[in-house]
């Protein structure tokens, strides 16, 4: 360290420590002042010159030391002692000093360590201050949503120059300074009981609390000004919405506005009714029942009946009942159907140009601009590839594309073992494909717990899935043998031949080709549209819903996030709702099904949370018992002591059902004991959420009371105890 770095950081050190060593702090606050307040008047008014110039020196010292809590206290007191104007100017240059300063002696002794350290993380940052940084300061010393003194030395850190920090700080205390400074006037007023219900001190400490709130709604309101400006605003709009996407989330977002009276346009690329209709749950689904059919056939002699010959798959007519599934449900999501409810439906590509309009190109190549006050981005995602050599020669297949696949594969190769992949590989095994997964993680479903995510793993292998976990696929290829995808585990590389692979590692937000980037949308790391707490995208007019936002991807939570976004676009000047992720319940629909809602042990344990565990095997219950079920379990997370449910996980038939009494107990704060007290039909799967409920009773007996009602018992039968 230099001898000069050193000198002030000795310096720094000895004045901070002299301050709490000898309570030097006790000086600076309120209560002193109050008890002071009539010498201090009269010192005042003897020596005018004398008190400004120690209390410029004291609040400068106090706001360059960053003692925390100083600064409102000297803030009142110098309205008590100089009144609202000078007090006003007093505090508004010896804060600005002060903060200066500390901003200054930050960047002296630590900016050059940490740019160094963490420079590659702080380079967004440090363009973000160099691009905005006087509005960001502006806005925090406005709106100050952490302490001043940490304002002061996080800003020097950055490459903020310290004119345009002094300036910008000058600026922005102004209003709060004058705040602060009335309502040390209106205190110095105090002089008996009577003078504490004065309507100025009443209607100052009124602005007090009142002042942050103002502050952020005119910040808003200057950050849609500052943002929108370089943009010529239309004079009147076609719609007073444009959702971009018509999939779960664009087409709740749409209907919501048009329930609403409101004129909504929605835009879609390809398919009315996204991923979910055409490609993902609908078709999944469809398919996993032809194979647990398939499956239930082969296993009929355990019920006492004789299937007869060999089951054997027709896998057109599998693929084609897949199809007819889609054609019965699309009418619910049609153009015609939407139309008919006042969403105003256009086919074509969508790209951004400005934050009211957006420009569509039909499948001719022709182009046409529509306007609206506001858009929501629903553009859905798609699955992810990785840059693995050689994948492009196998024609790989993913979630989007199998459904085209007109013959059985003989043998497939399934790349990831998470729902989508355990479901895929399930499905085809049954309907007797020999299929491989393989996955870098250490199992199965590796977001859910080892018991839960075991009990797939062990019915994969019943159904001859060759699962290979550990295992990272290295390359791709083709020869005279056929496809093939080298896996790596344990530093050594096995070969697997397939007919065909199916990529299922996860899926990509839809952002390519909107025009986001032109027009300063951010994106996440993820890809995924960065929103806040009301889904409104870093563009003001712009909201974003369903998988191009995030966090989740599942069709009932894009049809969740949708009412918000909507309802925030439309009337978010009037009241803005905060998207709630409270219970997002979600269910891999293998066999067994897992569904679960809330925090799993694993999450609990990841994040701290004190917990214990109820835990109901399937095995007990006279349903599953009737059905032939002999595994799976219920299992519910409550804190220590109490029957608040933090999460459920349930693994075994119907778990996607039985999982909602979960979903509604926690959104409404049921305990295990209301559960408890409801009746459920016998015999059904959904006493298995019951029983789950009386285990943790048994656990949680009153044991002291019942030992006396023991007695009691025993009194009454006419049992009498010596004495």
């Amino acid at each position: 360290m230099k001898q000069s770095k050193l000198i002030i950081l000795l310096t720094l050190v000895f004045l901070v420590a002299a301050v709490f060593v000898f309570d030097l702090d006790r000086y600076l606050n309120l209560e002193y002042f109050n008890s002071q307040k009539h010498a201090l008047f009269a010192y005042y008014e003897a020596n005018p010159g004398k008190t400004i110039t120690w209390y410029l020196v004291l609040y400068i010292l106090a706001a360059g030391l960053s003692i925390p809590g100083a600064g409102s206290g000297l803030t009142l007191a110098g309205g008590a002692i100089f009144g609202l104007w000078l007090g006003t100017l007093l505090v508004s240059f010896a804060s600005t000093i002060g903060a200066t300063i500390a901003f200054l002696m930050s960047r002296t002794l630590l900016r050059d360590w940490v740019q160094q350290r963490f420079g590659q993380y702080l380079e967004p940052i440090n363009k973000g201050i160099e691009r905005d940084g006087a509005f960001y300061l502006f806005s925090i010393r406005l709106i100050p949503a952490f302490p001043y003194f940490m304002v002061n030395l996080l800003m020097g850190l950055t490459p903020m120059k310290t004119a345009v920090y002094f300036f910008v700080s000058q600026i922005g205390m102004l209003a709060g300074t004058m705040v602060y400074v009335n309502a040390g006037v209106q205190l110095a007023s105090i002089d008996s009981v009577s003078s504490v219900a004065s309507p100025a001190l009443i209607g100052s400490f009124v602005l007090l609390a009142m002042f942050p709130f103002l502050v952020k709604k005119l910040m808003a309101v200057v950050n849609r000004r500052r943002v929108l400006q370089a943009y010529t605003r239309p004079e009147t709009f076609d719609a007073n919405l444009i959702v971009v996407g018509a999939g779960s989330a664009g087409l709740v977002a749409s209907l919501i506005a048009a329930t609403v009276k409101a004129k909504p346009i929605l835009i879609e690329a390809e398919k009315m009714g996204g991923d979910c209709l055409n490609t993902g749950c609908v078709p999944s689904k469809a398919l996993l029942r032809s194979a647990a059919l398939s499956k239930s056939i082969r296993n009929a002699d355990a019920f006492g009946i004789q299937a007869g010959s060999e089951v054997t798959t027709d896998f057109g007519a599998v693929m084609r009942r897949v199809h007819s599934v889609i054609k019965t449900i699309e009418p619910h999501d049609s153009v015609e159907r939407y139309e008919g409810l006042g969403v105003q439906c256009v086919q074509g590509r969508a790209r951004l140009v400005s934050p009211w309009e957006v420009e569509v190109e039909n499948q001719q190549g022709d182009t046409r601009r529509y306007s609206a006050a506001n858009i929501v981005l629903s553009s859905g995602a798609r699955p992810f590839v990785p840059p693995i050599p050689g994948l492009e020669e196998v024609d790989y297949l993913t979630s989007d594309t199998v459904w085209a696949l007109e013959r059985q594969p003989q043998s497939l190769c399934v790349m990831g073992a998470g729902p989508i992949g355990c479901e895929m590989a399930q499905a085809f095994a049954r309907l007797g494909t020999e299929v491989s997964l393989v996955d870098m993680a250490p199992r199965v479903l590796p977001r859910e717990d080892e018991d839960a995510a075991n009990c797939v793993y062990e019915s994969l292998q019943a159904d001859n899935v060759r699962v290979l976990l550990n295992s990272k696929a290295v390359r791709a290829g083709q020869d005279q043998s056929g496809k093939y995808l080298i896996v790596e585990a344990l530093g050594e590389e096995q070969r697997l031949d397939f007919e065909q692979l199916l990529v299922a590692v996860g899926r990509r937000a839809n952002t390519d080709g909107l025009g986001l980037e032109e027009l300063g949308i951010q994106l996440r790391r993820d890809g995924t549209v960065q929103v806040d707490d009301y889904l409104q995208t870093t563009l003001p007019t712009v909201y974003a819903c369903g998988d191009v936002a995030g966090p989740y991807q599942f069709t009932h939570t894009a049809s969740h996030q949708a009412w918000f976004a909507t309802v925030n676009a439309l009337f978010g000047q009037f009241k803005r709702f905060k998207v709630d992720y409270r219970v997002i319940p979600w269910a891999t629909f293998t066999e067994p099904q897992l569904a679960r809602v809330g925090l799993n042990e694993l999450e609990a344990q990841e994040q701290g949370v004190a917990h214990e565990v109820t835990r109901y095997e399937l095995s007990g219950l006279d349903r599953a018992i009737a059905e032939g079920v002999n595994s799976g379990f219920v299992k519910v997370l409550t804190p220590p002591g109490r029957d608040r449910i933090l999460g459920a996980t349930i693994v075994g038939p119907h778990a996607g059902d039985l999982i909602a009494e979960y979903v509604l107990a926690m959104k409404h704060g049921l305990g295990l004991r209301k559960l408890l007290g409801t009746i459920h039909i016998y015999p059904t799967f959904n006493e298995a959420n019951k029983f789950a409920a009386s285990e943790w009773q048994k656990k949680h007996k009153p044991q002291a009371l019942l030992h006396w009602v023991e007695k009691l018992h025993a009194w009454r039968r006419g049992h009498r105890e010596d004495k």
